[in-house]
């Protein structure tokens, strides 16, 4: 572990005292997990969160009304679970093709026209493309992207395999109880934006490292829930299409960067702005 994962570790388990609560009741977890216990939380957003949105993002949300399709703030209970503090990076999935010749993330220019999504030109996509089964250099510990659903579940599989777990991708429920907590925060660290706390806006210009914004941290120890990559989770809309969150992307304005928000893709979509994280389950019994 590099001493700026080490610390940003050490802060996490001060942020997430529930870690080591399960830890001393015997639940397999390590620095890589944060433990959710079972319990309420407020899923979804009300008028009030989706002004603020609109007021923050930007002139296209407001004219395609894009928050008004977001699920109405509601109670709802999840069980136990752990969940990725880091998105899965470069290196963690090229160890996967590895040993297992699953194809490597890639994307070709007619592909990446016929599948549409242009938010950005195949010259920006280019960067992100691995060639010869390894990962762009330099970008190891950044998001792993151009991924689809069906890659995203066969590594949660792998890596399960690996370690004797059960690997999944987490629900939209799930994904959003662990950027907001309990109280229905609009980030991770409350309901005002606060831009120096994520990779978002274009600042940057791509992906970071995973963990690079540790002031953004969620309130169970997670990283990148606003901003960087959305991310693929096992829920999905009526029309088939997967539920993308994620707290927006790299260049994302702000109101999409909010836990509620939530929008559609089809499973076999690759793109630089998506990658995921997994979540392993858990007897609810080793944290309490």
């Amino acid at each position: 572990m590099t001493r700026r994962r080490f610390l940003q570790w050490a802060m996490t388990l001060v942020l997430s005292p529930r870690l080591g609560r399960a830890w001393a009741a015997g639940c397999r977890s390590d620095d890589r997990l944060a433990v959710v216990p079972a319990g309420p939380f407020w899923m979804g957003s009300d008028a009030k969160e989706r002004a603020y949105a609109y007021r923050i993002g930007g002139e296209a949300a407001r004219r395609d009304r894009w928050f008004d399709a977001e699920l109405r703030r509601q109670r709802l209970t999840v069980e136990s679970y752990a969940i990725d503090r880091y998105l899965v990076t470069n290196e963690d999935y090229q160890r996967f093709i590895r040993q297992t010749g699953h194809r490597a993330p890639f994307i070709s220019d007619e592909e990446y026209r016929r599948q549409g999504y242009l938010v950005h030109p195949y010259e920006k996509v280019r960067p992100y493309l691995w060639r010869d089964r390894r990962h762009p250099e330099g970008r190891g510990l950044h998001p792993v992207v151009l991924v689809s659903l069906g890659d995203a579940l066969a590594y949660a599989r792998w890596r399960g395999e690996q370690e004797d777990r059960r690997y999944r991708l987490p629900t939209e429920a799930e994904w959003e109880k662990t950027a907001r907590g309990t109280e229905g925060r609009y980030f991770p660290w409350g309901n005002r934006w606060r831009p120096e706390y994520a990779n978002a806006e274009y600042r940057v210009g791509g992906t970071t490292e995973v963990g690079s914004y540790p002031q953004g941290v969620s309130p169970y120890g997670c990283f990148d829930m606003a901003g960087n990559v959305f991310e693929w989770t096992s829920s999905e809309f009526a029309d088939g299409k997967a539920v993308i969150k994620g707290g927006g992307s790299w260049d994302d304005q702000p109101g999409i960067c909010r836990a509620a928000a939530r929008h559609g893709r089809v499973k076999e979509a690759r793109h630089i702005l998506l990658g995921f994280r997994c979540v392993c389950e858990m007897d609810a019994a080793s944290v309490r």
